[in-house]
């Protein structure tokens, strides 16, 4: 490799991890506005959208200049490859987490609806597998890679668990109907963080070992 391709390829490392730790901290304060009806901390998630979209515009654009000036081969192709693939993921994790705050802000003022027992629970297990994703991206660490993937199925249910709580409470009092939706909206984005974390450690195995891992499952 010319020192050329890895100084680019360095740079490409950091603006990637930066997007990370953006995003990380966007899923964060969503969850927290949220759990604590924190109308600023909402708004200041919504406020930033528009920072991490450009910033996912600018690693896409270096991948792909990287690309046309020095046609990486083999394993700097697949680490950019990589790149352009998580970069993908982050910008829709960052998505969800202004879906979540969005979310926050309509149920600040309802006080009398309670968020499902196991919601903080499930935020909790995907902000894990989030954070350890972006820890096996910075390590090439395949097999913390293989440990995040291995526990979807964990939120999955815990997603299943707060469906049937929602239809239970809404039975009980139609009344709540709009906020109790609004909650179980608030699963769903957390879910399909959950499976961008998962995508993610999926593209760091591919990334330090050269494998294809979906649709392994039950092979």
């Amino acid at each position: 490799m010319s020192v050329h391709l890895r100084r680019e390829i360095d740079k490409l490392k950091q603006s990637l991890l930066l997007l990370c730790r953006m995003v990380e901290e966007q899923v964060e304060m969503a969850v927290q506005a949220l759990l604590d009806r924190d109308q600023s901390l909402a708004e200041r998630v919504s406020q930033r959208d528009d920072e991490i979209d450009q910033r996912e515009v600018e690693v896409e654009e270096e991948c792909l200049r990287v690309l046309a000036l020095y046609q990486p081969v083999a394993i700097d192709l697949r680490l950019i490859v990589s790149v352009l693939k998580i970069n993908n993921d982050l910008e829709r994790v960052g998505d969800l987490a202004v879906n979540i705050a969005h979310k926050a802000l309509a149920v600040v003022n309802e006080l009398q609806v309670a968020v499902p027992d196991v919601l903080p629970d499930m935020a909790a297990k995907t902000q894990s597998m989030l954070h350890d994703s972006i820890d096996a991206l910075v390590a090439l660490d395949s097999k913390l890679a293989a440990a995040v993937c291995s526990r979807d199925d964990e939120v999955d249910e815990l997603k299943r668990t707060i469906r049937l709580e929602v239809e239970d409470r809404i039975e009980v009092n139609p009344r709540q109907l709009r906020p109790l939706l609004r909650l179980l909206a608030v699963s769903r984005n957390l879910e399909r963080i959950a499976d961008s974390a998962t995508n993610i450690a999926e593209d760091v195995i591919y990334m330090v070992e050269g494998r294809i891992i979906r649709h392994l499952e039950g092979e």
